[in-house]
């Protein structure tokens, strides 16, 4: 049986797993009233922002002295964007594993950004997702198996910026957990923020609709949902072992792909269950550490 301090971190994980595999619902709901996914990823996140900065407010000082936290700003800012974006207009299943093709990527940023060494081990997991990917991209009616809809190059740019949003975390672990967060949210606003004002300006996007309760209470508990959720993810991350938490936060997708199933927002064909598996079974070889390597 479980103790306290074994099964909290792992349900505060969960929790937030959970809320990233789900936030593709309320997002469609946002845009339903009239508010473009970039327009609700900047206004939650400023929502978010406000309540961090009231809580920490010297959080800011330190993200401006800081210049190596803006690269983290880039990262998760993107990352925000582009799978906010995708998971509203596309298949959430497909856009969910194509976004966790991150074990790939995450294996090329940590040589180049960190000087680790590829390994044998490594090598598997960049094999193994690229199968995956190649089989959950390739066409039903034959061609090449490469990304064919807004949607899914999104989701391989969520998956892209997702990786060296965790690399740099890991980078940066020894700034302050506040300056960091407040990084990840700030990159939230500014980068969706921009591309709003960048492609409603140039009149690809259309401009929000004006304030109504109808989005603007969801907007306003998503938020909150948001901050709640990166308080259990730095919980449990700073309590359990980095191959747990990989393993743990895999229940995204699951949360994600039941939902999106259930709701009628994504179908599950066997391509994209074989391609899932392989690119699954990369992200849990993050967890496998064998003897001696």
């Amino acid at each position: 049986m479980l103790d306290r301090t074994s099964w909290l971190p792992v349900l505060a994980l969960v929790v937030n797993a959970g809320t990233w595999g789900l936030s593709w619902w309320p997002f469609r709901w946002i845009q339903q009233q009239g508010v473009h996914p970039l327009w609700a990823t900047a206004c939650i996140y400023s929502l978010a922002v406000a309540a961090l900065v009231l809580v920490r407010p010297k959080a800011v000082g330190q993200l401006l002295r800081t210049p190596a936290l803006w690269w983290l700003v880039l990262a998760a800012g993107t990352t925000n964007a582009t799978f906010n974006w995708a998971v509203t207009i596309g298949d959430v299943v497909r856009v969910v594993l194509l976004f966790y093709l991150m074990p790939l990527w995450a294996v090329l940023l940590a040589r180049l950004l960190l000087g680790e060494r590829l390994t044998g081990l490594a090598a598997l997991r960049v094999a193994m997702a690229l199968c995956g990917a190649l089989i959950v991209l390739w066409p039903e009616g034959g061609g090449w198996p490469v990304p064919r809809s807004a949607a899914d190059w999104l989701g391989v740019a969520g998956g892209f910026s997702f990786a060296l949003n965790n690399v740099m975390l890991r980078r940066e672990a020894h700034q302050p957990e506040a300056a960091r967060a407040l990084a990840m949210f700030g990159g939230g606003v500014l980068v969706s923020g921009m591309l709003a004002f960048g492609l409603t300006g140039a009149g690809t996007l259309p401009p929000p609709a004006a304030f109504s309760w109808g989005w603007a209470a969801p907007a306003l508990l998503l938020a909150l949902v948001f901050l709640l959720g990166n308080l259990a993810l730095q919980y449990g991350a700073a309590r359990l072992p980095a191959n747990a938490t990989a393993v743990v936060m895999l229940s995204e997708v699951l949360f994600a792909s039941v939902s999106a199933v259930l709701l009628g927002a994504g179908v599950l064909t066997p391509g994209l269950l074989l391609g899932g598996a392989l690119i699954l079974g990369a992200s849990l070889l993050v967890a496998w550490r064998p003897r001696g390597g």
